[in-house]
């Protein structure tokens, strides 16, 4: 093969798997907000979802690019916040909630495309919206690569990162402190819900359209990639690369033997089951550690 062949075929591929990778890589970044403050990003899918729908909603309506990525993290935070208002006022169950928002989201985004669009398919932007946003890509590209930089500043050197780790890992040492511990909580959700509402523009506006689904579990991957990553950035960054290279991977070469492409869409349910299980576990054992009473000497 030639080598000026060879060399744009893996500039295109490492392309493609940032972008696949960086949606993921934000609503991750923003998801361990919520698991740093004791609690599970569980709506991330439906964020990005209420995200995207917002996004093309708003660019048809105003044809413009920013006021879309501005809707889009406007309808994460709601999202966040409806997810954070339920766990911690309401004490339910946050894995239940989280999955009653995702079930919730494409109920009220087919409602919405129907009575504002007339259709419950595909919302495709006006040619010349969907041109604007096609040649901003990469504006929007450098848009979540600073949004991924500023929430890995602010969860790891911040005084909101700190304190969001304090309440998660020593609660009633928090309490005792002076924290809001449910202030904190709903405070990360809505970190959480705004980086997966832009993440939800970025898929939307870099097809020029909406489409039911088109999240298509990458809200489930992102938080399967804060476990795997072990709960740091780096390691986040490291998990989400992992899944972009897999997404880019299923989208290119379907045929290939060790890829079934009946896989990919089974892997984010199964793993997050997993890491659900994985998150329980610990709370288990740090509830078992914290009743120890220490050995007399």
């Amino acid at each position: 093969m030639n080598p000026t062949s060879t060399g744009s075929v893996i500039a295109d591929f490492g392309g493609s798997v940032l972008a696949a990778a960086l949606p993921i890589l934000l609503s991750a970044l923003g998801g361990l907000f919520t698991e740093s403050a004791g609690s599970l990003s569980v709506a991330l899918e439906g964020a990005m979802l209420a995200g995207a729908f917002s996004a093309v909603a708003v660019a048809v309506a105003t044809g413009s690019t920013i006021l879309a990525l501005g809707a889009a993290v406007f309808a994460g935070l709601f999202v966040g916040a409806l997810l954070g208002q339920v766990a911690t006022r309401l004490k339910a169950d946050v894995f239940v909630a989280g999955l009653a928002v995702n079930l919730l989201v494409p109920a009220m985004a087919t409602m919405l495309s129907g009575s504002l669009f007339g259709t419950q398919g595909v919302v495709n932007l006006p040619e010349g919206v969907a041109g604007r946003a096609l040649s901003s890509d990469n504006s929007i590209a450098v848009v979540l690569a600073i949004a991924c930089v500023g929430l890995w500043i602010a969860h790891e050197l911040s005084p909101l990162g700190i304190r969001l780790r304090a309440a998660g890992e020593r609660g009633e040492a928090a309490r005792a402190a002076g924290l809001d511990r449910d202030g904190l909580g709903r405070l990360s959700h809505l970190v959480a819900g705004a980086a997966a509402g832009l993440s939800g523009a970025w898929l939307a506006l870099s097809v020029a359209a909406f489409v039911p689904g088109m999240s298509a579990g990458r809200g489930w991957i992102a938080l399967v990639a804060i476990y795997l990553g072990g709960r740091r950035p780096i390691g986040i960054l490291a998990a989400s690369l992992g899944f972009g290279a897999l997404l880019s991977l299923s989208n290119r070469a379907q045929s290939i033997a060790l890829l079934p492409p009946e896989l990919l869409p089974a892997l984010p349910y199964l793993v997050t089951f997993a890491a659900y299980l994985l998150s329980q576990r610990k709370k288990t054992k740090a509830a078992l550690v914290g009743k120890e009473k220490p050995r007399s000497e």
